[in-house]
């Protein structure tokens, strides 16, 4: 083996330290031990780490000892503060890096906080970059089907980029720290907004007599389709509300989607009410609460279940925690993979009455409405941060925020014609479309 091939052979499989082996943090970890990369993990709750240690992973008892030696040290944590007390203080990671190495946060969390982590890290001649992950499918990380938004010194980026690779499907760098949370912050914006959209567009139906199972079908074939509405409301139609993900997390990262906008002076006047449904349900559910409990708030305001008797969603995340792991994928025309999932309904379907017809089509069209006039926001955001209108286009359409009108959309964007056609056939927004804000209305 020559000098130069043993060079690289040795930089690919140097030592990883992995803080925070929660649900995000157990696939990417599993991935990188089938690479060949030897990990040593830590987390606040040794039993979550059983299973990568059972794999090969090396357990140690604070965040320091998991970072010793390390050439590249990820963390993978819920809040900011667990950020922050994980990489500081005399037992954090920073404690036991040595110079030269990267640290690379894949949480979505405060940039200032990461800011102030990178400062400390320069200190002592440590690398430090943000990748927030996003899911290209639902639970993507699962089966390494997460993008990754990148914002850092080139040089660690280039350096790391073997690693993001093996955890995910695809990473972009998007600039310097704070953009890489910022770019994660505006696709979120774009999937809670379908998710409590596409939440209040069942309860109408079913509150009209259409079944939930129908409608679901109705909008997923429709121009309304979305990641949220295809992949995530299945489990809202299994009464699970979707065990991958907290409400706890879905508080915080409309909270600080709204904190940039103010910093920003972005209007957000869509993103500002979806914040307030989720700090709502923040309020009124446990914190670790399934993160489509949101939705109970419309089936409360429309006084009907969404639940389909007999019904679970072919995932270990819905009401059947044993079912097994996915095991088939489709790839779209853009090459983005998803789980091949059959769904049984075993309620027949009914005849519908043409006003029930008409309904099912007019809330696909608002749907269709929200995600256009989000996605604005969304570009509202991006640009704010000065990121170019090309790079906007394809964190969104590899993020989990994804919609059929941001796929079309974005495969034309800069067409003026079609942004007139757009704006003549869905006026500027003068109030917050319905199925943001749902009231009691009732079909006559």
């Amino acid at each position: 083996m020559s000098a130069a091939v043993s060079a690289a052979y040795f930089r690919d499989v140097e030592r990883i330290g992995f803080v925070g082996t929660g649900r995000m943090g157990r696939p990417m970890i599993a991935k990188l031990l089938e690479a060949g990369y030897p990990v040593d993990v830590y987390d606040i709750d040794p039993a979550s780490a059983k299973d990568v240690v059972e794999k090969g992973a090396r357990w140690h008892d604070a965040p320091r000892d998991a970072a010793r030696d390390c050439g590249i040290v990820i963390t993978c944590l819920p809040l900011p503060q667990d950020v922050f007390d994980n990489m500081t203080g005399e037992q954090g990671a920073l404690a036991g890096m040595p110079s030269g190495s990267v640290w690379i946060d894949t949480s979505t969390t405060d940039y200032h906080n990461t800011l102030e982590i990178a400062r400390r890290a320069a200190a002592i001649g440590v690398d430090s970059l943000e990748a927030p992950v996003s899911n290209l499918s639902h639970m993507g990380v699962d089966f390494a089907n997460v993008s990754f938004f990148v914002g850092g010194p080139s040089k660690a980026y280039v350096r790391s980029e073997a690693v993001l690779r093996t955890m995910g499907a695809i990473s972009f760098h998007v600039g310097d720290i704070g953009q890489g949370q910022s770019v994660k912050l505006l696709t979120n914006l774009l999937f809670y907004t379908a998710a409590v959209a596409s939440g209040n567009a069942l309860c109408q139906s079913v509150r009209e007599g259409v079944p939930a199972q129908q409608a679901w079908c109705k909008f997923i074939g429709s121009a309304a389709n979305s990641v949220a509405i295809e992949q995530f409301a299945p489990f809202l139609l299994d009464g699970s509300y979707d065990r991958s993900c907290t409400l706890e997390i879905t508080v915080k990262d409309m909270g600080l989607t709204v904190q940039l906008a103010d910093e920003l002076r972005v209007g957000l006047p869509i993103g500002r009410a979806v914040e307030n449904r989720y700090s709502e349900a923040g309020r009124k559910f446990d914190r670790y609460d399934s993160h489509l409990r949101v939705v109970e708030l419309a089936e409360v305001v429309f006084g009907v279940r969404l639940q389909v008797p007999g019904y679970r969603a072919p995932s270990k995340y819905g009401a059947d925690p044993g079912y097994p792991p996915d095991q088939e994928f489709l790839a779209d025309p853009l090459g983005r993979i998803k789980p091949k999932r059959e769904h049984v309904f075993p309620l027949e379907d009914v005849p519908l009455s043409g006003i029930q017809m008409q309904l099912l089509e007019s809330l696909s069209g608002e749907l269709t409405h929200v995600n256009r006039l989000i996605l604005d926001e969304a570009f509202d955001l991006g640009r704010g941060m000065g990121l170019k209108d090309a790079l906007i286009h394809d964190v969104i359409t590899w993020s989990v925020g994804a919609s059929a009108w941001s796929d079309s959309h974005a495969q034309q964007y800069g067409n003026e014609q079609l942004v007139d056609l757009v704006h003549a056939i869905a006026p500027p927004l003068t109030t917050l479309p319905h199925l943001i804000c749902p009231t009691r209305r009732k079909l006559s």
